[in-house]
């Protein structure tokens, strides 16, 4: 696991997650609805490089912001 890149993913995340104008809060309940298990506190862990993200919450949080994984997985060098 490279920290740096799970940071910059986390602040992809929370930039497009921003753009779609969702709270944490908001974000982590249709995550639930999507059968994820994960809660507010996870989302701001993960956003912040401190949690890592599983593909499953990946797919879902793809699906959730309406964007590409480019988008997601995109590290600047």
């Amino acid at each position: 696991m490279n920290i740096s890149i799970e940071k910059q993913i986390g602040k992809n995340i929370r930039r497009l997650r921003k753009r779609c104008g969702l709270t944490q809060e908001i974000m982590a309940a249709r995550l639930q609805i999507a059968g994820c298990d994960i809660t507010r506190s996870a989302v701001a862990k993960i956003e912040s490089g401190q949690r890592h993200l599983y593909a499953d919450e990946l797919i879902l949080i793809k699906n959730i912001l309406n964007t590409t994984y480019d988008e997601l997985l995109t590290v600047a060098k």
